[in-house]
């Protein structure tokens, strides 16, 4: 472990102000992927702002019917909690689907959106890697690729975003709040993180000293029937190969709304807007359910061991949007 310096931050005022006046330096809310990353030696900061007191532990329910969630509210504290359980199932679902249950009582929210790619090639220094050091190579693109990206990935890097929690977050049509020198702003989850195109070290659209301090998960998705499902290696502690997050609200016997994103398939929870599109307006059929699903997976790309994929999340999705539109049938 090298040298840092550490300053606990008591105010977002003060955590911005303390990343601004400090070079190198990273924020540390829970640190279960910040912390493994500087053993590894891919992380090397020269000062932790330490934001884990900072007042944003909180849920609360706004006055338009909207939830505000902290980022630092602990990810098991999320997935228990009533008014999510209740109205943004997939949110919930999608939380215990992620690590075990003593990593989730410390991972945070803004820390899970921010987690980076568990490729092998980024957390092994003495591998090439584009996202770990610009302009050194992709070794995955030639060497072992299995669990990587199908969607939006460049010749510069086929990492996947490994966040179960962001998939649910971009199909809700949540907005994440920041914080920094400019003040404050928000983003739409389905807008936070970037395809890597030629410049894979950058995650995310979040600006240099920004600070996230909440989710905002919308009146327009809550109480609509929503499920989040993810095929893994083995039933638990494991990354996705692929996930889905979908919210489905049918009236008069169509689809008259469409959330549906895809996990462990890109650089960035995928929203699937080209499925979205073509099932607005469609009876629920599973014929419908195909025909969208497919124009969507069109795009897809496979390399050379991760074929699978494809179909993998396919079979998810259809099966996600089929138990959606069950009880409206019955």
């Amino acid at each position: 472990m090298k040298p840092f310096d550490y300053v606990r931050a008591s105010t977002v005022e003060e955590a911005t102000a303390a990343y601004a006046a400090l070079p190198g330096a990273r924020y540390l809310g829970g640190g279960t992927n910040l912390v493994d990353l500087m053993k590894l030696g891919v992380e090397q900061p020269l000062a932790l702002v330490d934001v884990s007191r900072l007042p944003l532990d909180a849920v609360e329910e706004l006055p338009d019917g909207s939830l505000r969630v902290g980022a630092m509210v602990r990810n098991s504290d999320l997935a228990a909690h009533p008014v999510v359980r209740d109205r943004y199932p997939a949110l919930s679902q999608a939380l215990l689907a992620g690590a075990s249950g003593q990593l989730r009582n410390v991972a945070t929210t803004g820390g899970n959106l921010l987690q980076r790619t568990h490729c092998p090639y980024f957390q092994d220094v003495s591998k090439p890697c584009n996202k770990r050091e610009p302009g050194s190579g992709c070794g995955a693109r030639d060497g072992v690729h299995r669990d990587h990206a199908v969607l939006g990935h460049s010749p510069q890097c086929i990492a996947t975003h490994p966040s179960d929690m962001a998939v649910a977050l971009a199909a809700l049509d949540a907005r994440i709040e920041l914080y920094g020198s400019e003040g404050a702003r928000s983003l739409a989850a389905a807008d936070f993180h970037r395809l890597p195109g030629d410049r894979p070290e950058q995650d995310t659209e979040i600006r240099p000293g920004e600070l996230i301090t909440g989710v905002v998960l919308p009146t327009a998705t809550a109480g609509l029937p929503s499920v989040y499902r993810k095929a893994r290696d083995r039933a638990s502690y494991a990354f996705a190969l692929a996930s889905v997050a979908a919210v489905l609200r049918v009236s008069d016997g169509v689809v008259a709304h469409a959330g549906l994103a895809f996990g462990a398939l890109a650089h960035r929870p995928w929203r699937a807007r080209t499925a979205e599109q073509a099932l607005t307006g469609a009876a629920p059929t599973a014929a419908a359910f195909e025909r969208a699903v497919d124009l969507e997976l069109a795009a897809a790309r496979p390399l050379r061991d991760n074929a699978y994929k494809v179909p993998l999340a396919r079979g998810l999705a259809l099966d996600v949007l089929t138990r959606l539109a069950e009880p409206v049938r019955i």
